[in-house]
């Protein structure tokens, strides 16, 4: 096997080959920050003295990435020491190919605490800008990210007090797979389970064919120039949440065949850029770099409702705060597009504002108005153009702008197969694809791409059979699809961890489901009190009446629109009832004349599904919002996962319906969940064919998951699997025994061989159309209550070979170094902190012979949860020291735990006092000090020993040992929360 430096030094010749300079010489602290020293002054063209040097290293070394990264972009200021200011840049930001292009290897940075070596680095004008990890391990990419954050988070690492600071990118590969992704602060993993999906990408061609092999990727990556473009042009700064972002293959070729088309004038074209795919961040870059291109007067990037106005703004600004500002009504679309104010160059503005600005009859002549710009370059991006732009406002732009070219993004484009809008010419009809309107497609990124990919996920549809034979549309369809729904709903949800839409075919059918579902759970809940209701919202939009904001909802809202034309005034009675149901569940004060502020609460409400009951109580959110043409397309949540149909859909409008389920989140989100109730399965499949891009045979098997029995059959051989491992190790296959495994390789195998099982095991819980005999097969390959046991002593396995990964890093073993341990799959929605409460209240309360759960089942239940690990033997500890009967309410059973830890802790302190010759008021004093402001401050830990009067030596050992000590005490405490300047103890 080739050995690490082995595929170094053959990769350092790759990049010199590349015309970078090789400096075998920068191998410390020192030569680094000499070479950037003799960099700066050259480019600069002056020369500091030492003082003034150390002075400007100083200020330029930032332990905020994001800052670092907003000074190596701009133009800075420095004051000498006579007084005079310098403008100075830390590279040629006017042409990022003129630096000097540098790579050094095994770069060590040496403190008191450590002494760490990176394997590659690439400089840019003495700057580290793109860290290169290589790997002989077959690791995977979300384990090499783990290692890389692992050891920028460790003491002494570098990145926060050195050159390091500027890293940009970091590339993992192990020469035959290569992965990319941008340094930011605060990446960490932990032990807990919230883990999400990170932002780890491979290279691409641009005909979306992976460049994965590492001299390849150099090739088209590394390569001086592409590097500096990717630096300066393809990352964003995301001003809102002060991070950066580096920009996928698709989305900067999508760029830049949108720029390129403009800097040669070549007329209009579209971006096929599959939902869920960040066409906002793709547009958002193209609008930015066409705001510095003198030709063009202004960039519109027009969408066609009030609400993706709004999310379109707000996404534009989170990129960059205040770039793009609100549009109240058409008057002040019209000024800012005759304003000559650079802020005013990139507008985002509705297709509806556009076409009254356009409008020659209307009253305000913002025609007329406009005239001063009618032959000027202007750009037009439209998003989600398969919508916008097929009728009369198409035409009304290109004939005032006939110099203007046009750009379109679509997730789903018109073909003839989906047209429905023709085009007479004389006594000739024919229909009008999105390629008419647009002249050419500029790139392509299908779903079938993004799945592949896994930048969305596949989806799991159930076609709904109802035991007897009911019409669709009908009153017992309906009950059906109630019954249906209330009995499958926290199976598809994964105990109401996720949520979900119900699209229903008219106005009068949602408002008909929502009485539905209100009688229905009244009934359950009269019948069992301890049943638990499903939080059901409704939204549709009400009858215009000469209101523009709801005209302007309603343009892409045609079922909804016509609806509306039928008896309006039960259409607002009914609404207002709903509206007024929905103000006395949630507290708020919504009404239909401000309908446009209930439906972004309703918006909001499904998104805050992100967080965990204890965090935000579940009576907040929303489980189901019925629907009929709202929230189907431009609606994103990452925690909406299925899709209730009762309607037919076809085409555009099916596929923008089912993305909404598809956005990925972590393994606890395998598929998006569609049940249809309407036998659509040759709509489907039609669709799928008319939207897979070229490789339509294996559509299909990309787009939808196994059927269950498939998934089943992967399930038995992963348990069989388990139990050959076991049985191997001279083991029954037992939760008991995997204690009893020898050595960390085992203990590792175990761990892959049971995620496995978990994995397959999330995946079947989530299907919604298990049988009865499927169901019995899963429970007999593995009953669940050992299923429950296994996970516990996975957690336990896991806990332990994770510390150890930490703490040995490249001297732990490979099979541990290896280990992912994916602790999402197994967190779970329903045991989290209120719901052990209320099990071990029950639990006092109950005697023996009438307990629903034993004290060994709650602990079981505790254990196999990853939700709290941390706290788990704390629990554990306070349900051993309850009395059985004697029947603590659930506020007793929570204030007893909480003086059960204050006690704890409190003799844990009183320890560790003693240990170390100290007063327990004043350790308390010093640990209470650090919990109240989450701050480390060295001065609070002089103080607390200087009554010990020790010399430099003895006070420097009783100050780690100590430490030590309160470690474990300090992170319990701060429960998840870093405390600031505590890493160079850990």
């Amino acid at each position: 096997m080739v050995n690490e430096p082995q595929i170094e030094y053959g990769f350092i010749g790759k990049l010199t080959d590349l015309k970078y300079t090789y400096r075998a010489d920068i191998r410390d602290r020192k030569s680094l920050k000499e070479n950037f020293r003799e960099k700066f002054q050259a480019l600069n063209r002056v020369n500091l003295s030492d003082a003034e040097f150390a002075r400007l290293h100083d200020e330029v070394v930032n332990p905020d990435v994001f800052a670092a990264s907003k000074i190596l972009r701009q133009r800075n200021t420095f004051q000498r020491e006579d007084g005079t200011p310098l403008q100075y840049t830390l590279v040629n930001i006017k042409d990022w190919c003129k630096n000097e292009f540098e790579v050094i290897n095994q770069l060590r940075i040496n403190t008191e605490n450590s002494s760490h070596r990176y394997d590659v680095i690439l400089l840019i004008n003495g700057l580290p800008v793109v860290q290169i990890e290589l790997k002989t391990l077959d690791i995977s990419p979300r384990r090499a990210m783990q290692q890389i954050i692992d050891y920028k988070n460790d003491a002494g690492n570098g990145y926060s007090n050195s050159l390091l600071c500027f890293i940009q990118l970091f590339i993992v590969s192990n020469r035959s797979s290569t992965f990319y992704f941008a340094n930011n602060k605060n990446q960490h993993f932990s032990f807990n389970a919230d883990e999400q999906f990170l932002p780890v990408y491979q290279w691409a061609s641009e005909d979306n064919k992976k460049i994965a092999n590492l001299y390849d990727f150099a090739d088209d990556f590394l390569k001086k120039c592409t590097l500096g473009e990717m630096i300066s042009r393809y990352m964003v700064l995301v001003e809102s949440e002060q991070k950066l972002m580096v920009m996928r293959p698709y989305q900067i070729y999508a760029v830049k065949a949108i720029v390129d088309c403009i800097h040669q004038n070549r007329g209009n074209g579209y971006i096929w850029h599959t939902t869920g795919s960040g066409k906002t961040l793709t547009s958002f870059k193209a609008s930015t770099l066409l705001k510095d291109n003198p030709d063009i007067e202004k960039c519109l990037f027009v969408v066609d409702r009030k609400d993706l106005d709004r999310q379109t703004r707000e996404e534009f600004n989170k990129f960059q705060e205040g770039c793009v500002e609100e549009n109240t009504n058409t008057e002040t679309l019209v000024r800012r597009m005759l304003s000559e104010d650079y802020a005013d160059k990139v507008i985002v503005t509705t297709i509806q504002k556009l076409g009254l600005a356009l409008d020659p009859t209307h009253r305000k002549n913002y025609k007329e108005r406009l005239q001063p710009l009618s032959k000027k370059r202007l750009v037009f991006i439209f998003d989600e153009c398969h919508r916008s732009q097929f009728g009369d406002n198409h035409k009304a732009i290109k004939e005032f702008f006939p110099n203007a070219q046009l750009f379109g993004f679509t997730g789903t484009p018109i073909f003839e197969a989906n047209a429905n809008y023709k085009q007479i010419d004389g006594t000739v009809g024919s229909y009008v694809t999105t390629n008419d309107i647009f002249q050419k497609q500029l790139h392509t990124y299908t779903i079938t791409h993004a799945i592949e990919d896994r930048n969305v996920l596949r989806f799991h549809v159930d076609y709904y059979k109802s035991e007897e034979k009911i019409n669709t549309g009908t009153a017992i369809h309906r009950l059906a699809v109630v019954d249906a729904v209330l009995d499958k709903h926290d199976a598809a949800t994964s105990s109401r961890r996720f949520n979900a839409l119900l699209a229903t075919a008219s106005i009068n059918e949602a408002i008909e489901y929502r009485r539905l579902f209100k009688e229905a759970q009244q009934k359950m809940k009269d019948e069992d009190e301890s049943y638990r209701s499903l939080n059901i919202a409704c939204v549709f939009s009400p009858p215009a009446e000469g209101n523009k904001d709801v005209q302007q909802i309603q343009e892409d809202l045609p079922q909804e629109k016509a609806d509306n034309q039928v008896a309006p005034d039960e259409k607002k009675i009914a609404l207002r009832s709903i509206i007024g149901d929905y103000n006395d569940q949630y507290g708020t004060n919504h009404s239909i004349n401000e309908f446009d502020l209930y439906y972004q609460d309703v918006q909001q409400r499904i998104k805050d599904q992100k967080y965990t009951n204890a965090d935000y109580p579940h009576k907040h959110k929303i489980d189901i919002v019925i629907v009929v043409d709202m929230l189907l397309t431009g609606f994103d949540s990452k925690y909406l996962n299925t899709l209730y149909v009762d309607k037919n859909l076809k085409y555009h409008g099916l596929i923008q319906a089912f993305s909404r389920t598809n956005r990925i989140l972590n393994d606890s989100k395998p598929y998006g969940n569609i049940l249809d109730f309407r036998k659509q399965q040759t709509a489907v499949d039609e669709a799928i064919a008319l939207f897979s891009g070229q490789d339509t045979v294996k559509a299909k098997e990309i787009w939808l998951v196994d059927p269950a029995p498939v998934v089943i059959g992967k399930y038995e051989k992963a348990v069989s699997d388990l139990n050959t491992f076991m049985q191997t190790n001279g083991l029954e296959c037992t939760p008991e025994e995997v204690n009893n495994l020898k050595g960390d390789n085992a203990r590792a195998e175990f761990i892959n061989h049971f995620k496995e099982v978990q994995r397959l095991k999330t995946q079947l819980d989530q299907y919604t159309d298990l049988s009865v005999d499927n169901k019995s097969v899963i429970e007999t390959l593995l009953p669940e209550e050992e299923l429950r046991s296994f996970k516990g002593a996975y957690l336990e396995t896991a806990k332990r070979l994770k510390e150890k990964q930490t703490k040995e890093g490249d001297d732990a073993s490979t099979e541990v170094q290896q280990l992912d341990f994916e602790f999402v799959l197994f967190a779970s929605a329903v045991v989290d902190y209120d719901y052990i409460m209320k099990l071990i209240a029950s639990y006092t309360e109950s005697k023996p012979s009438k307990q629903k759960m034993t004290k060994e089942q709650l602990v079981n239940l505790l254990s196999s949860s990853a939700n709290l690990i941390d706290e788990r033997d704390d629990i554990v500890a306070y349900i051993n020291s309850l009395e059985v009967g004697k029947g603590l309410s659930e506020k007793e059973i929570r204030d007893g735990y909480d003086n059960f830890k204050e006690e704890k802790t409190a003799k844990e302190l009183a320890s560790i006092a003693r240990n170390h010759g100290l007063q327990t008021k004043a350790l308390k004093g010093f640990v209470d000090g650090i919990m109240n402001r989450m701050i480390f401050d060295g001065e609070q830990l002089n103080t607390l020993l200087e009554p010990l009067e020790l010399g430099w030596k003895d006070r420097t050992k009783r100050e780690l040992a100590l430490m030590e000590d309160l470690l474990p005490q300090l992170k319990k405490l701060a429960q998840g929360r870093e405390i600031s300047g505590l890493s160079a103890y850990e």
